[in-house]
């Protein structure tokens, strides 16, 4: 029996299908489009922002940067081309030698609007949590873990092998100082290189703010997507069933 093309179609082509053109763009939805660009949160932002009940743009899922390929470039540019709204990390020009950059997505769309939106990254709840990736490869995945904990790491350099004496006692105040500092230093970045900030809301929101260092919680997500929408003149999203992206969570201690 001959197989179909479907079936030739692999998951990761067909989750990204209307990008890739195995799928057709809704025949009854005439709405510009808008595309939310950067790395595994810009998914997650897609989803709140297409949760509005009057959003004027319709979305389409596409990989995130770190996940392109040269081959994908004539897709990129068709894509883009075509928007009217981007809303972009800042992914700096060239990125991983790619015209796929916040500058490079504008200067193919230049009649399209873009608002540039953070990389969250929170290290309140995770003081001690690091992503270790080698100098050459400073965009790579990790190698065995997607992160590392910095007690762990000084453990091993100390030649320790019980877990008892990994740990290391530090007083709940300078918990509190390095969170502050974590938010101070995305406040910089978003001064520096966005259009809409969600670095005031981390703090108190507590346990909900992340999942691990760069996985920002629901609250977070629909904070920001509402000030998008907010400047879009659209309605508040929809809060999802579910945790967008909580598929890999860092455990917390109390304290």
């Amino acid at each position: 029996m001959r197989t179909s093309d479907e079936e030739l179609v692999d998951g990761r082509t067909r989750h990204y299908g209307e990008f890739y053109g195995v799928v057709e763009a809704p025949r009854n939805d005439d709405r510009k489009i808008l595309v939310v660009w950067g790395n595994c949160q810009a998914e997650a932002l897609r989803i709140v922002l297409s949760s509005s009940p009057d959003l004027p743009f319709r979305t389409v899922r596409v990989p995130p940067v770190h996940e392109l390929e040269s081959a994908d470039m004539a897709r990129v540019e068709d894509l883009t081309s075509s928007a009217a709204i981007i809303v972009s990390q800042p992914v700096r020009t060239g990125y991983r030698g790619f015209p796929i950059g916040t500058s490079d997505l504008a200067d193919l769309a230049p009649s399209a609007s873009v608002i540039v939106w953070p990389v969250i990254r929170y290290g309140g709840l995770f003081p001690f949590q690091v992503i270790a990736r080698h100098p050459a490869q400073p965009s790579a995945v990790p190698a065995a873990v997607p992160y590392h904990d910095l007690r762990t790491a000084l453990a091993v350099v100390a030649g320790r092998d019980r877990f008892d004496e990994w740990d290391v006692d530090i007083a709940a105040e300078r918990i509190r100082e390095a969170a502050q500092w974590s938010v101070d230093q995305l406040a910089v970045r978003e001064r520096r290189h966005c259009d809409v900030r969600i670095s005031d809301t981390l703090l108190d929101l507590g346990a909900d703010a992340a999942h691990t260092i760069n996985h920002p919680g629901n609250r977070v997500l629909l904070a920001l997507g509402g000030r998008i929408l907010d400047s879009l003149g659209a309605s508040a999203p929809v809060p999802p069933s579910r945790d967008l992206l909580g598929n890999i969570r860092a455990p917390l201690e109390d304290g």
